[in-house]
Formats: C-alpha cells, structure tokens, sequence
C-alpha cells in the first residue's frame, strides 16, 4: 500500500506537522528524506530495509559516497542531499556557538564539538578561541595525525591564540577509538599547553575530549 493511502495520521510527514519530529521513528525521518520508495515499496518500507542493511541510522549517515549509492534505493543525488542536511546541522551548531554571551564548557559546545569531530577516522585536535567575556572568536582545527595520535606543538597553539587576540581558550580533540577516557600523554601536553599559554596571559578554560557520543572535561573532573 502507497503512502497516500494511509489514515493521514500516520503518514510520516503529517505526523511530523502534528506532533513534531520527536513522535517519528528512525525509518519515518528517513521515509521523509528519501521522498519515494521503489517498485513493490513505500518509502517507510525502503527506509527499513536500508536500516537493516547498514545496521542503523548512524552507519548510514556515516557511510562513504561509494557505499551509500550501492544500495537499493539511493544514488549520487539523494548522497548530496544527505550531505548538505549534515553540513547545515553541523553550522547550525556553529551559530548556536556564535549566540553564546558566555561559557567555558556549555551543553552547546559538547555538542558542537560531537558534530565536528566524533566521526573522524584519525585524531584532530582543535581549539576554541574566546573573548575576555568568554565569546567565541572562532573555532579552527589545529593539528591532524594518525588513528591514534597527533603531534601538538604549544608554540603553534600560542601563535593561533595570540593572532586572534584570545582571553581564553578551550582545548578539543576526538579518539576515534571511541573512548574518550585521557591518556597520560593528553594529560602531559594539557599541562604543557596550559603553561605556555599562562606565559602570555591566556587562560585554558576547558580540554575536552570526544568519543563516541560522549565528552570528557578536564575541567569537570578537576585536572586543570
């Protein structure tokens, strides 16, 4: 049975008007992406299929272009689709940054910071700069290594911070291990960050490391 058919309350786009997205499961938001399904389907049909073929909605949204137009029901175009609605998410995250009056290691900037780097197959580490008020002046990924490390050089940290004219700083970088517990190297090179950033009265407010849907503060836990 064609979408259209059904009672209009459960069609996935209706539902989505009347109670909102949170009412609408994984294979209904992605029924309302892929617009139509295929020859014996409905796009809520396709949409199932698709889940249990790439084993949820993440691996899906995660997986490469090749991957993605492989399966049945998708291609080049639905792929850039996909990728400008994770892209738009991603800078709606950013502004919502850009509104805070102040923070040092906000609800906003965790998921800001999950966004940018929990998907990324080697480490990258990155900072943001802030204000004296604590505002964010910009955020820029600083340093990218390998799927367990990356080289960090304190000197290269105070040059960006002092070209941006930063009061303050938070640290970043993701394990793409997925466990975001510290290493005592990140422990080492937060201490050598902090120290050379106190020479030249820069404050590190935050070190926050991403995981896999989680955020470890150094701050929360007392280890600045």
């Amino acid at each position: 049975m064609a979408i259209t058919d059904w009672p209009a309350q459960e069609r996935p786009r209706e539902k989505l008007l009347q109670k909102g997205p949170n009412s609408l499961s994984d294979a209904e938001l992605l029924a309302i992406f892929l617009r139509t399904g295929c020859a014996g389907k409905s796009a809520v049909d396709l949409a199932r299929e698709l889940l249990s073929h790439f084993g949820g909605l993440r691996t899906l949204l995660d997986a490469s272009q090749e991957e993605f137009c492989q399966a049945l029901g998708l291609g080049s175009a639905k792929y850039a689709q996909l990728q400008a609605v994770l892209e738009m998410s991603r800078r709606h995250l950013g502004e919502q940054l850009q509104r805070e009056t102040q923070f040092s290691s906000s609800k906003s900037v965790k998921q800001y910071l999950l966004a940018q780097l929990r998907d990324r197959p080697s480490e990258v580490f990155a900072a943001l700069f802030l204000d004296t008020q604590h505002r964010l002046i910009a955020f820029e990924e600083l340093f990218q290594g390998t799927i367990d490390g990356a080289a960090v050089y304190p000197r290269e940290v105070v040059k960006k911070a002092l070209s941006h004219n930063a009061a303050a700083i938070i640290l970043a970088h993701n394990h793409p291990s997925g466990i975001a517990e510290p290493s005592s190297a990140d422990h080492n090179i937060t201490k050598r960050l902090t120290d050379a950033l106190k020479l030249v009265d820069i404050r590190t407010l935050d070190h926050l490391i991403v995981g896999d849907g989680n955020v470890v503060s150094f701050a929360d836990n007392g280890w600045l």
